[in-house]
């Protein structure tokens, strides 16, 4: 059985290594059945500016990460606000 601190720490660890940005924050857990939803805060440089070659800029993004009973990844998404991710039905099923 899987607590929320493990959950908080496959999360954070998981979105350090994929997406190569080391300023995470679990701002939201919770289970539903055996399906454990999160929500994270992220700041990455700007991508458009990066490819422009201007001065790097972080810009605030949200990842709606879930996971199996076994803590194992089954799907990540990437969100420019909250807006959305915060309602259960799209992020859940």
């Amino acid at each position: 059985m899987s607590n929320i601190i493990e959950v908080k720490k496959v999360v954070i660890k998981f979105l350090r290594e994929n997406i190569k940005s080391y300023d995470v924050t679990v701002i939201k857990i919770e289970k539903v059945k055996e399906i454990w939803n999160a929500v994270a805060e992220v700041y990455e440089d700007d991508s458009f500016l990066k490819s422009m070659d201007l001065p790097s800029k972080k810009v605030r993004l949200f990842y709606a990460v879930k996971l199996d009973e076994n803590l194992e990844i089954t799907s990540f998404e990437r969100h420019g606000s909250l807006e959305g991710i915060d309602s259960t039905d799209e992020y859940i099923n």
